[in-house]
């Protein structure tokens, strides 16, 4: 019935075990490496992941005070620029007000000026007015 060929037997053996050694020589240690380096590699992106989140903390509260300190010197900044212009406005109001002053002063001096030659002139013709005054009334 069943024949069993003793040397097929072992030529089969051997190729199955040299078959064997091959696989593992050029599958098996490969792949095996291959999936500890990617174990490897998720491994420390995961440790980087968690010191990058750490340090972005860090970064942020690092970008909110240079904001902070960016605001209060801008803030200073603007202060000063408005004290300064409201010095400016102040020093050129000042003087418009010393100039219009000098000006209001000279004008009262000339009008008084004119009033004392209207005053002048209405006193040299008052004679004229009494005369023409006198005139018109003797002609009623």
């Amino acid at each position: 019935m069943l024949d069993l060929n003793l040397g097929l037997m072992l030529f089969v053996l051997v190729i199955f075990f040299s078959l064997l050694i091959l696989l593992n020589q050029m599958l098996y240690k490969p792949l095996l490496k291959f999936m500890d380096d990617r174990d490897n590699s998720i491994g420390e992106d995961l440790k980087n992941a968690k010191e990058m989140s750490g340090s972005n903390d860090e970064l942020n509260a690092k970008a909110d005070a240079v904001l902070a300190d960016a605001k209060a010197e801008a803030n200073a900044v603007r202060e000063k620029a408005v004290n300064e212009a409201k010095a400016l406005a102040e020093s050129k109001i000042e003087s418009k007000t010393k100039e219009i002053d000098t000006k209001y002063q000279s004008f009262l001096g000339e009008l008084s000026q004119s009033k004392e030659e209207l005053e002048k002139s209405l006193s040299e013709q008052l004679p004229l007015f009494k005369e023409s005054l006198k005139t018109k009334m003797s002609n009623l």
